[in-house]
């Protein structure tokens, strides 16, 4: 990376199922965004996330309708946006191949920063081509205690370890190559999930404040989840 690119200004890239978008996403971007001085953030909404399997019993709301939740909640926000990168394309949605459209979109106008939870980064050493991910974005990876990652040691995965080199302190690290960087952004323990949303529903117990008001009724009366009668 150059010098000229390190000084560009940073967008945040917030891909997920969202199945649904609740209120925990928006706080955790909120605090990124803030932490790391972010000019925007692109909240992506993957069209098929090639690492959750299909379960009849719990399943993923169509693409369009998931799309359109997340236009819904992050519309009052001026620097939320989304992006349809990956609706558009057909086929598994690999983070991969989202990064190299997004580079050649954004080159010489942002720097990109991917937004990440620490259990999804741990992991990330099986995605496809992990090399090529971490030299080609820096990483905000979103901690929250109680048992949150202290340092970066502690969840990196192996298979790039040894292309950065960690800060002493354990809160970031630089691509000793590529210079992209990885930093740990502490975030508030919010006990919201997607699962916890969806189970809700399938129980027919309220979602009233763990998603946003301005879709709520949009996911009660779209039975996705269950019965849109139980509200």
């Amino acid at each position: 990376m150059s010098i000229a690119s390190a000084r560009l200004p940073r967008i945040g890239l917030f891909g997920g199922t969202f199945n649904p978008i609740h209120l925990g996403h928006l706080r955790a971007a909120e605090e990124v965004r803030e932490a790391l001085d972010l000019e925007r953030v692109l909240f992506i909404p993957s069209r098929i996330p090639p690492h959750k399997r299909p379960d009849s019993s719990d399943p993923i709301a169509p693409t369009e309708e998931r799309l359109e939740w997340v236009e819904h909640a992050i519309r009052a926000h001026d620097g939320f946006f989304v992006d349809r990168i990956e609706i558009d394309r057909t086929g598994l949605s690999y983070l991969v191949d989202t990064l190299a459209e997004i580079r050649e979109r954004e080159v010489g106008i942002h720097r990109t920063v991917f937004i990440v939870g620490e259990d999804a980064f741990a992991e990330m050493g099986d995605w496809r081509a992990p090399d090529q991910i971490f030299s080609t974005t820096d990483l905000a990876v979103m901690t929250r205690p109680p048992g949150r990652m202290k340092h970066l040691q502690e969840g990196i995965p192996s298979v790039v370890r040894n292309a950065f080199e960690i800060a002493e302190d354990g809160q970031s690290a630089v691509h000793r190559e590529a210079q992209t960087r990885i930093e740990l952004v502490s975030i508030s323990a919010l006990d919201i999930s997607s699962s916890k949303i969806r189970e809700a529903r399938r129980e027919g117990r309220s979602i009233r404040f763990l998603v946003p008001e301005t879709i709520r009724a949009r996911i009660e009366d779209s039975g996705r989840y269950g019965d849109p009668r139980a509200l």
